[in-house]
């Protein structure tokens, strides 16, 4: 499998939840520089909010 984790050059949202059992695990890299990691379901959850709400398609690609 490719590695799905996002880079500056491949920007994107990456979850993982390995089992029902496991905590999920996420990261981040918008097309405007922002980063950003998450681990625990609650903070997955916040960092897609987020990440939905104020960076990928949520803004230009000029970084505003």
């Amino acid at each position: 499998m490719a590695d799905l984790t996002p880079t500056p050059d491949r920007p994107g949202l990456h979850v993982s939840k390995p089992s029902p059992n496991t905590p999920a695990t996420g990261s981040a890299v918008c097309h405007c520089g922002a980063t950003a990691t998450a681990a625990g379901d609650g903070q997955v959850k916040a960092l897609v909010d987020g990440y939905t709400a104020n960076h990928g398609s949520a803004h230009g690609r000029t970084g505003r």
